[in-house]
């Protein structure tokens, strides 16, 4: 089972009894996890065709990432790839994407990060066009709270180091960010953190949208957010294994 720490010691007590040893998921590898993430996401959303990358800092320093040819819902677990930190491939004959500086970079500039996701999610690539924030209007949308940075100095894609540095410098300590007439790009501790995130994001930003269309309507205040809002540091108990599950169901593959 994933490791994890759920919500606080006395709540993950209370679960605990309950399950037992039932197990939520069966043990899964590092690379396998990766590929769950990627086709996870691509359920979210994020699946713009083969755009996007997800990179893992694992213990060793090492960082797991995707291959550049194949898209999220295609990728298994021997697809994953391990670059050391300089970004050197190190176990696959698959290619990464040219713009994994980025990744690398936020890496390096934040000990806190261990996993970044980019792409360029409908919803909020709607909404990082529009260069607006869009507001909160339901639970769903509030879980990860309501601070979002526009990172609106577009110089064109991230291959250029110059670029996406830029852009690391500007993002600072955000959790997640819109990209100007680009997409989207989440931080996380782990990959359940990352998870609750990319979900949440994507959701505020339909929400948002749909409201709009449909005439517009008043937000949740701030306070509100912040007493609906999730204890993000530790993710949304269960969620990420019952998406995982559900992945498992359509493509047991995945963990090959």
């Amino acid at each position: 089972m994933l490791k994890t720490d759920y919500v606080n010691a006395e709540m993950l007590s209370k679960f605990a009894t309950r399950l037992g040893n039932r197990a939520l998921l069966p043990e899964i590898t590092p690379k396998a996890q990766v590929a769950l993430m990627c086709r996870m996401l691509f359920t979210e959303g994020w699946n713009d065709h083969i755009a996007g990358h997800i990179t893992v800092r694992q213990p060793d320093g090492c960082i797991l990432t995707n291959p550049w040819e194949l898209t999220w819902d295609e990728v298994t677990a021997s697809d994953i790839i391990t670059l050391d930190e300089k970004g050197n491939i190190l176990d696959s004959d698959w290619n990464i994407t040219p713009a994994i500086g980025l990744h690398l970079q936020l890496h390096e500039a934040r000990p806190d990060v261990n996993v970044v996701v980019h792409n360029h999610p409908k919803w909020s690539g709607i909404w990082a066009n529009l260069q607006e924030v869009p507001p909160i209007y339901d639970q769903a949308g509030a879980y990860c709270g309501s601070e979002l940075p526009i990172y609106n100095e577009y110089l064109g894609t991230f291959e250029d180091e110059g670029t996406s540095l830029t852009a690391v410098e500007s993002i600072g300590d955000a959790k997640w960010a819109l990209l100007a007439h680009h997409g989207a790009l989440v931080l996380g501790r782990d990959l359940r953190q990352a998870h609750l995130r990319a979900a949440t994001l994507e959701w505020r930003c339909r929400r948002a949208y749909e409201v709009r269309l449909a005439g517009g309507a008043q937000p949740l205040a701030e306070e509100v957010i912040n007493q609906v809002g999730l204890p993000d540091p530790n993710g949304f108990p269960f969620l990420w294994e019952a998406m995982a599950r559900r992945e498992l169901r359509r493509d047991p593959t995945v963990l090959n």
